[in-house]
Formats: structure tokens, C-alpha cells, sequence
């Protein structure tokens, strides 16, 4: 693992105060599938940490079925695809997009129950990541990179000391989910979790009651 680096963030992303969404920002993603052609058992033998993308877009289709992975609601009671203790669900996606098709590059919040996603920041924000990465440039090549976060506060007020154990515990879970949904889609993945707090935090402009856990870069696997 490369030694973390102390990282200096554009000032411009440190002071830009996010924007209020809007009914408007919510984008619908295609219904997720239930019933794949990859057992699971193809998928936990294939599944690679993969640090090399080719410039193909991904599709719709393909990122909202990775985020019902790692978060989609799955009966009328609002339980998720990954186990969270006792039902917090302390966690948070966002989805830096750069080459999904029909999708502006800009950085989007998934909504489980509604499925969609809310405009979160416009633009590409790829190479802040990268800074805020110690340098790993296979992120600049990732057609998105999916933000794992967590409000703490959701788990703390039931569970207390024990909070930090099983958030860790539910963003394994979460990062799993999407790696395997990746294979059985023919998409590679890496679990990046070097990197600089503050400085992601500033380039997603996350609230304060979040903190980032992990960054995933998705595409299509190249050399």
C-alpha cells in the first residue's frame, strides 16, 4: 500500500456550497434485474481486483443495477440487499459518472427506495479523486468510481461503541455486492481505501454528518 500523502485541494472545492437538489436532478434508472446469467458461484471464482479500464461507456442500465447491489430495497419494508444492523443503514452512495451513457459527468446521490439518482455536482471529478487517492491513476480510466459514506449517527443512536465495528462491517457488505453485480455484468472493479479524508470529503462536498469509507472505480475491464 503507498503511503498516504499530505494532498492540497483546490480551493474552488473547498468554498463551492452545494446546491439544493431539485425535483428536477432526479434521473430514474432502469429496473433492476432479478434473475442473472452468471451463478454466483461463476461470480465469486472471477472476481479481480481490476486496475486497467478501456474507454467503452458504461451503460444505465449497468449502474443502476450495480447500486440495487450494494443498496437496493428488496421487500415493502424497506430491507436492502446488504444486512445492516438492526436496519440503521447507515450508508450512503454517490457515483462519480464520467462515461455512462446518457449521463452528464457529475457526481450523483443514489436513492434506495425511489431508485434513482439525485445531481449531487457537475462535472467530471475524476482527477480530484485521483489526488485525493495518493496517485492511483487507474481511477482517471474508471468510467464511474461509486463512493461508499457513512452517517455514523443512524447506527450510534441504537448501538453506541459498537457503531464503527458494524458500519465497517455493512460497507464490506455493500463493496462485495457491487464487485460480484460487476462480474456478472462483465464490468471490473478495485476497492480503493487509500486516500485522504478531508480531501474526498471536499471533492464530494458530503455533508458533515458523513465520511467516506470507500471508492470504488467500475468500467470495463482493459490491459
Amino acid at each position: 500500500m503507498r503511503p498516504l500523502l499530505a494532498i492540497v485541494v483546490p480551493i474552488a472545492l473547498l468554498v463551492t456550497p452545494m446546491r439544493p437538489a431539485t425535483a428536477q436532478d432526479a434521473i430514474r434508472l432502469p429496473a433492476p434485474t432479478t434473475r442473472g446469467t452468471v451463478s454466483l458461484e461463476e461470480a465469486l471464482r472471477a472476481r479481480r481486483s481490476v486496475r486497467g479500464f478501456t474507454d467503452d461507456a458504461m451503460t444505465l442500465a449497468q449502474l443502476g443495477q450495480l447500486l440495487w447491489a450494494a443498496q437496493g430495497v428488496t421487500d415493502t419494508e424497506g430491507h436492502r440487499t446488504a444486512p445492516s444492523a438492526g436496519a440503521r443503514y447507515p450508508i450512503e452512495l454517490y457515483v462519480a459518472a464520467a462515461n455512462v451513457a446518457g449521463l452528464p459527468a457529475g457526481v450523483y446521490k443514489y436513492r434506495p427506495r425511489e431508485h434513482d439518482l439525485v445531481r449531487h455536482l457537475e462535472g467530471d471529478r475524476r482527477s480530484h479523486l485521483v489526488e485525493g487517492a495518493v496517485r492511483q491513476d487507474w481511477i482517471l480510466t474508471a468510467a464511474a468510481v461509486v463512493a461508499i459514506t457513512s452517517v455514523d449517527e443512524r447506527t450510534r443512536a441504537r448501538y453506541g461503541a459498537r457503531t464503527e465495528r458494524y458500519v465497517a462491517i455493512e460497507a464490506g457488505h455493500v463493496g462485495q455486492n457491487i464487485c460480484l453485480q460487476a462480474v456478472a455484468l462483465g464490468l471490473g472493479t478495485t476497492v480503493v481505501g487509500a486516500f485522504q479524508d478531508d480531501s474526498v470529503t471536499s471533492v464530494l462536498q458530503l455533508d458533515r454528518s458523513e465520511r467516506p469509507l470507500v471508492l470504488i472505480p467500475v468500467g470495463k475491464p482493459g490491459d
